[in-house]
């Protein structure tokens, strides 16, 4: 289970949550709500207090990239620091199915990121965290620049990892996507958590 318990920064919080493996939190809220700082408080990437575990095993006891290959983050809009695609990945034995799983060709490992489209980089930014094998994974809008096709193959493979017994956070915009998706679903109001089941009571 990841538990999120008294976390906050200067732009959100408190906020306690627990998501169990196998399951999806979907994360709702309008624009500037707090929604990506929510997931990059998780993985530690800003500043931020409160306590952050995966079955136990703390965030604060561990050395931060440690973590970070446990809780797998893909922020909204990937980073990429070579000029080919081949260099983002460590082992590319394990990346040609999960390439071709969210519509790709096995063959894009070795186009140059230059020639990427939008939703081209936010696919290959999946598979980039997905190669890694995280426990958990914080998706900010994974399928915004996408189609419909190109939506639903990388909903099918995102579906796979949570029959795996992985645990996620998703937000998104779609109300579809998080109905799909989600077992349960929260809001970011002013950097606060809202149960969605609270607002309709």
């Amino acid at each position: 289970m990841l538990c999120v318990e008294d976390l906050r920064s200067a732009h959100f919080g408190p906020i306690d949550l627990s998501v169990t493996g196998g399951a999806c939190l979907g994360v709702t809220g309008a624009s500037g709500a707090g929604k990506s700082i929510l997931l990059r408080g998780i993985v530690d990437l800003d500043p931020n207090s409160g306590a952050v575990s995966w079955n136990g095993q703390s965030r604060e006891a561990m050395p931060a990239p440690a973590w970070r290959r446990m809780v797998g983050y893909v922020p909204a809009e990937t980073a990429w620091w070579a000029d080919d695609v081949a260099r983002h990945f460590d082992d590319l034995s394990v990346v040609g199915q999960l390439i071709e799983a969210v519509g790709l060709p096995a063959a894009a490992l070795g186009w140059e990121v230059a020639r990427l489209s939008s939703g081209e980089r936010q696919r290959l930014g999946l598979v980039r965290a997905l190669a890694l094998d995280p426990q958990v994974l914080l998706l900010d809008e994974p399928t915004a620049p996408l189609d419909a096709e190109a939506t639903s193959k990388v909903e099918a493979l995102l579906k796979r990892e949570l029959a795996a017994g992985k645990a996620m956070i998703l937000v998104s915009h779609d109300p579809e996507q998080i109905a799909r998706m989600a077992q349960m679903t929260v809001r970011i109001v002013a950097g606060r958590l809202v149960d969605t089941s609270e607002e309709a009571t």
